[in-house]
């Protein structure tokens, strides 16, 4: 068995992996919406690149690829090590949800764009809200996680000190 299997945990490189392929996706994401070249952020040195939508295009479907290839990776790292079920709290079942969400409107969006699918305006309009409320989705409940957990640490230590 391997270290990961004994503990019952994923492997180590998998959290730094899944966090640079995120930042990579929220950025090339909103890089896709012209905000940073009407907030004059592109302007900054070395940041060109934000406003040219294909390579910000083409960066994102690359970086959903690396998305999609780090679940897979998970996905058989757990069925291999037997770890079934998984053992997630409710934040992780919801981050897992909404990242489907975001797999199966990526996809649909990704499928609009090919020649011979047509879709009508509703649903496209549908799909780039139903994406973007997604993503936020993800961010905030990221977030609002990491926050949660620095003020239990904070009240665990604090509860500590006054032992």
């Amino acid at each position: 068995m391997t270290p990961a299997a004994d503990t019952g945990h994923i492997p180590t490189f998998l959290r730094p992996a899944y966090l640079a392929v995120a930042g990579l996706l929220t950025l090339t994401g909103f890089a896709q919406m012209p905000i940073f070249k009407r907030y004059y952020i592109a302007d900054i040195p070395g940041l060109g690149w934000l406003a040219a939508y294909f390579v910000t295009h083409w960066l994102h479907y690359a970086g959903a690829a690396m998305l999609l290839g780090l679940l897979g990776y998970a996905v058989a790292d757990a069925s291999i090590h037997r770890r079934w079920p998984l053992k997630a709290g409710g934040n992780g079942w919801t981050q897992t949800a909404l990242l489907l969400g975001l797999a199966v409107t990526g996809a649909l969006r990704v499928i609009k764009n090919y020649e011979g699918y047509t879709l009508s305006e509703g649903w496209i309009v549908y799909l780039d809200i139903a994406h973007l409320t997604l993503a936020m989705a993800l961010l905030s409940g990221g977030l609002s996680a990491v926050a949660w957990r620095a003020i239990r640490r904070r009240r665990i230590l604090q509860a500590a000190s006054m032992r």
